[in-house]
């Protein structure tokens, strides 16, 4: 049930509803949804609770596009994938310890990843957010990692190793220090604020696929 597309048809019946009102109708139908989110996954066989609160899930997380601006909860381990995408997070306070498959957290307002999973199976996305640094990223990625669309001006933090593509472009990046030095697929670097070349890549990195610049 997507609350916040009922929401708009509501606006749409009400256009003369004020900004105000706008913003109290849709913290109302947030808290709304995410209470509908808590009800069905306390419900879940998968999950177990930990003594420090925290929960561990054999499953998934689903958190897409919930209009959130915190994590509702604390997590700790999860076996398959984490999605906080599309939201409105500043912080990562709650997320998983450790995740088996991918971790999204695209499309937010972070400004740090501070509190992401040290270690995760699948594909690491941290795109379209408002990131500076990488300090904070897990160590090692089992899939690729993705930091392209950000304000990125080092790569100091990165993982060391990475499985599949490694994407950092879009960034203010002028130097490809701090690289993983290994990556199992591509390495795409390109629209950066200076253009490197495939010499610079290879100075930093040992890159298995192609290299993108």
């Amino acid at each position: 049930m997507n609350l916040l597309k009922r929401l708009q048809e509501v606006e749409d019946l009400f256009p003369s509803a004020s900004p105000e009102e706008i913003e109290a109708r849709k913290l109302k139908y947030r808290e709304i949804q995410i209470k509908y989110w808590l009800d069905d996954f306390l419900q879940r066989k998968d999950i177990t609770k930990n003594p420090d609160g925290s929960y561990d899930v054999k499953g998934y997380v689903d958190l897409n596009n919930m209009n959130l601006t915190k994590l509702p909860i604390k997590f700790n381990k999860v076996g398959e994938y984490f999605d906080c995408g599309h939201n409105k997070l500043t912080s990562l306070q709650g997320a998983p310890k450790v995740v088996g498959g991918d971790f999204y957290c695209s499309y937010n307002q972070l400004t740090s990843l501070e509190g992401v999973p040290k270690e995760v199976g699948g594909y690491f996305n941290c795109g379209y957010n408002n990131l500076t640094s990488l300090e904070g990223a897990p160590s090692k990625v089992g899939g690729g990692f993705r930091c392209y669309s950000n304000k990125l001006t080092s790569l100091e933090g990165a993982p060391k190793e990475v499985g599949g593509n490694f994407n950092c472009e879009f960034n203010q990046l002028t130097s490809l220090e701090g690289a993983p030095s290994k990556v199992g697929g591509n390495f795409y670097c390109r629209y950066n604020k200076v253009k490197f070349t495939e010499e610079d890549v290879h100075k930093v990195c040992n890159v298995k696929g192609k290299i993108k610049v």
